[in-house]
């Protein structure tokens, strides 16, 4: 199986590429970016073949692609892709509008390929067996929950992320969706409404997008949720950021910390403090069960209106901030 990667904007294609290098029986068959210079950089980082454009990737006709530009990007190249005929998976947010989303969901149903939304949480060991202990009702009823998705500025790592154009949005737009992903995946996406405030007070010198955020989901039958999406994690931190949740049941209080599988190490010299991760690689099952889904000809774990549902979750979450009232979703799913 031949697999490529249509852009290296994101952050997250650097592991992807050993990722799929790990998989027996596919071929990761290069890389290609618009931007020529990171492109370059990025293939000589990684031993990779650079192809010279988009097109001349496609024309190799890979089985599928990822698709790791900047957000506001990932409508023109999934459907250059879903024209070739080739699977897609595409990294989060699915699009920055909901146009684009839909676009990008449609341009997959009429080429009849696959498109998968980059949602790893779905594959962390933690928050599966959390799933596990919900879906055997374990916890009884769920009353509510307390999340972070907090990080740093990612201005240190790609700059886009902090250019609202091509990223669409600050911190709400960078967190709130794997959240929004895990709520539909536990209790599905009857939400009756999204209420937000944001503030700019984090790096208030540095960027002019929300770096703080808190957002209150309220599901029809009662269940609410808060999530943190803060940029507030220093840049020295040892990790780009990390997923709690905190939920209170009838069957008492459980927490859960997705990236609590490491070590810490401390060294006298810079950095002075990092993380050993130990622990399952989320990103590599992603990988995998994209991988699967193309061997199998199914439809993957997470897919294209997954991503959709998790935009309008931060769409409604920018409406709430703008208005200063609950917002209600917009799903058209």
């Amino acid at each position: 199986m031949k697999i490529g990667i249509m852009s290296f904007a994101h952050l997250h294609a650097e592991a992807y590429i050993g990722n799929l290098r790990a998989i027996p029986g596919v071929e990761m068959i290069g890389i290609a970016d618009d931007n020529l210079e990171r492109g370059q950089k990025f293939a000589r980082r990684f031993d990779a073949h650079l192809f010279p454009s988009y097109e001349a990737l496609l024309a190799e006709e890979p089985d599928g692609v990822l698709v790791c530009s900047e957000n506001a990007n990932h409508r023109s190249l999934v459907e250059m892709a879903a024209g070739a005929g080739v699977h897609v998976l595409c990294e989060k947010p699915l699009a920055t509008t909901r146009e684009d989303a839909q676009a990008i969901i449609a341009a997959g149903r009429s080429a009849g390929v696959i498109l998968m939304t980059a949602f790893p949480m779905r594959f962390s060991a933690p928050l599966q067996q959390l799933k596990a202990r919900l879906d055997a009702g374990d916890l009884g009823q769920v009353y509510c929950l307390n999340t972070t998705n907090q990080g740093q500025m990612p201005i240190a790592h790609r700059r886009w992320f902090v250019d609202k154009e091509l990223a669409g949005g600050g911190t709400m737009m960078d967190h709130i969706v794997h959240l929004a992903d895990i709520f539909n995946w536990f209790f599905g996406r009857d939400l009756d409404s999204v209420y937000a405030q944001s503030n700019h007070i984090l790096h208030a010198d540095a960027v002019d997008v929300e770096t703080g955020g808190l957002i209150m989901l309220q599901y029809a039958n009662g269940l609410f949720m808060t999530i943190d999406s803060s940029w507030s994690k220093p840049l020295n931190y040892p990790t780009w950021g990390g997923l709690t949740m905190e939920l209170v049941t009838e069957r008492g209080l459980t927490v859960v910390d997705a990236f609590s599988q490491n070590l810490n190490i401390y060294r006298q010299e810079p950095p002075a403090n990092q993380w050993a991760y130990w622990g399952s690689d989320m990103n590599q099952a992603m990988i995998e069960e994209f991988v699967a889904a193309i061997r199998e000809g199914r439809e993957t774990a997470v897919t294209g209106e997954d991503g959709l549902f998790a935009l309008e979750v931060v769409l409604a979450a920018y409406e709430s901030a703008k208005t200063n009232q609950p917002a209600q979703l917009e799903t058209g799913n």
